[in-house]
């Protein structure tokens, strides 16, 4: 079975500091949901073309369906709802290649 991946890229930061209720909310649901971080905060990004050398987090689970139901949890919800007003990232959900 294909791994899943939430893929995020977050192409400005101007207040980090006001994400930290969404990322701790965050990081309890996909753990809950059997996330793990592969990269993340803090991590390198060397950007090419038109990519973006901000915040990039990438997210494996043992499944497509199991990434997918993990945004649709209650909790990831609960997570969204504390995003700062005008908050924007380029978010996907992506099936690896079994």
């Amino acid at each position: 079975m294909a791994k899943g991946y939430w893929v995020s890229v977050y192409p400005t930061s101007t207040d980090p500091e006001g994400l930290g209720a969404y990322n701790e909310l965050a990081g309890v649901a996909v753990r809950a949901a059997g996330g793990r971080v592969l990269a993340g905060i803090g991590s390198r990004v060397v950007a090419h073309e038109a990519g973006i050398a901000e915040r990039v987090v990438l997210i494996e689970f043992d499944s497509f369906e199991q990434a997918v139901a993990a945004y649709e949890s209650a909790a990831y919800q609960e997570a969204l709802a504390e995003l700062p007003d005008g908050f924007e990232r380029d978010f996907r959900i992506i099936e690896g290649l079994d």
